[in-house]
């Protein structure tokens, strides 16, 4: 059977990928009393008197929702909540089997940006975390940054931060193959949408100088007019230091690094082999990159990353979700900041030992079992530090 009919046969056969499995049984009445009433008034009144007991008594501290509006959906684009609703499953599987909690799908059918915010801080009390999934931009912008104003729960924007975190971690341990500074890399990043912003913020927050970002209609500079919304125009402001204009062909001259999160076959090695010397080229659209490594490798790549799991250095956000999410909800955080972000994409990279890296062993597979409890281990650590965490445990024994 092709692809297709196999991933059809699955879904149709299992109607759907989660479940919800109670974790007692009722055999006798005495478990009836305990579990539902009139046992069940206890931790209520507990929780009353006391609301934070709430993580003490419920599975609120170990529950996320996946919220969408199924309206930037993987490769598909806007194709609504319901259709969305198996890739949404799909993710609650990788936060189960990865990192053991228990994710719920919360299919939101509207693109108002204030019913979206009003409706998840509705339903909030009963999670630990949201985890904004596959919303467009610039909705997406407006809603996570109301909502982290607004509730005292991790919000995170898994398309942007996910994808910033094992972008660096990535690029870490890239330059250290190529012998290169991240702080004195000429940066191109193509593919102005929620992911290429997100990497750009981060990257601007560790010092990098020389970024800039492009989409189909070219390089943005302050007042372009791919600037149709405040956050793109402070990239705009930000980045690009001298003010070129013109298309990726013309800007990737002379730079250290491509940071494609955009479409595919955008790149080519003419355009790689115009680059500095040693160039990294991320190519992380899918499943078709912005280049084929091979091709990547004629024009002179130094190292090579994509998407894919089936080539070499596969940067994929499965790798962040999990362990940031675990770390921030076992010392209960009330939010996940940059410090936690950071920290995040270097464990991540420390998973590569200086014997390991190399040119095509950069990054650490997202199967490999140390990545969720290292990660984890890190974003718990900074929270702490940061003085967004409820609990002070400590890193070492959440790791084990």
């Amino acid at each position: 059977m092709s692809l297709r009919e196999r991933a059809l046969k699955l879904h149709r056969e299992k109607k759907g990928k989660i479940a919800v499995k109670s974790k007692i049984e009722l055999k006798t009445m005495e478990d009836l009393t305990l579990a539902y009433t009139p046992g069940v008034a206890e931790p209520c009144k507990e929780i009353f008197n006391d609301p934070e007991k709430v993580y003490e008594y419920t599975g609120k501290g170990n529950a996320v929702a996946v919220v969408t509006n199924g309206s930037a959906v993987l490769g598909l684009g806007d194709i609504g909540p319901k259709a969305s609703l198996p890739v949404m499953e799909g993710k609650c599987v990788l936060f189960k089997t990865l990192a053991d909690i228990d994710a719920y799908p919360i299919l939101l059918d509207s693109k108002d940006v204030e019913e979206i915010i009003n409706t998840i801080k509705i339903i909030s009390p009963g999670f630990g975390g949201i985890n904004l999934e596959d919303i467009k931009a610039p909705l997406c912008f407006e809603i996570e940054e109301k909502l982290k104003s607004q509730l005292d729960i991790p919000v995170f924007h898994d398309d942007q931060h996910g994808t910033a975190i094992v972008v660096l971690a990535a690029l870490t341990n890239g330059l250290k193959v190529v012998g290169k500074e991240l702080q004195d890399c000429k940066i191109v990043i193509n593919g102005a949408g929620a992911a290429g912003l997100a990497v750009a913020k981060l990257l601007l927050n560790l010092n990098v100088k020389d970024i800039k970002v492009c989409d189909l209609e070219g390089v943005l500079y302050p007042g372009s007019p791919q600037c149709t919304y405040p956050l793109r125009e402070e990239i705009a402001i930000k980045t690009n230091p001298r003010g070129q204009k013109g298309s990726l062909k013309e800007v990737i001259e002379g730079a250290d690094i491509f940071i494609g999160l955009s479409g595919p076959n955008v790149l080519n090695a003419e355009m790689v082999s115009s680059m500095a010397k040693d160039p990294i080229i991320m190519a992380l659209a899918n499943p078709v990159p912005e280049i084929m490594p091979e091709e990547a490798i004629k024009g002179g790549a130094k190292v090579v990353f994509t998407g894919r799991s089936d080539f070499p250095n596969q940067v994929n956000n499965v790798s962040a979700f999990p362990g940031v999410f675990r770390g921030a909800l076992d010392v209960k955080a009330k939010e996940i900041n940059e410090k936690m972000k950071i920290a995040a994409a270097y464990a991540l990279a420390e998973l590569v030992s200086p014997n390991e890296l190399r040119e095509d062993f950069a990054v650490a597979s997202v199967l490999d079992p140390r990545v969720v409890p290292s990660v984890a281990k890190a974003v718990a650590k900074a929270a702490v530090e940061t003085n967004v965490a409820r609990l002070d445990i400590d890193p070492e024994s959440l790791y084990k």
